[in-house]
């Protein structure tokens, strides 16, 4: 699979990814509460992988979902000039 995440779409998956794994781990752990009961441990379940696939795919620059709807954010390596020289148009 070639890499699809990049520009803003990677820092938003590198800031929140770590946020959900800090909140999800905290309300498992206890030390915050999301829900009363079974509904705060799913929620915080849900929030440790979602943020574990964020983390993820930000690391990696690949992301399953992205390829398989189409999208692509990420930009590639910018060649110079001077390693892709423009041909002058002849008229």
């Amino acid at each position: 699979m070639e890499k699809n995440v990049g520009g803003y779409d990677r820092i938003a998956r590198a800031i929140l990814g770590p946020v959900l794994i800090i909140v999800g781990a905290a309300a498992l752990a206890g030390f915050l509460t999301i829900a009363a009961g079974t509904l705060g441990l799913v929620i915080a379940g849900v929030a440790l992988v979602v943020g574990a696939v964020l983390a993820t795919t930000a690391i990696t620059q690949k992301c399953p979902l992205n390829d398989a709807l189409g999208f692509n954010t990420y930009e590639g390596e910018m060649k110079t000039e001077a390693e892709n020289p423009v041909e002058p148009r002849m008229q």
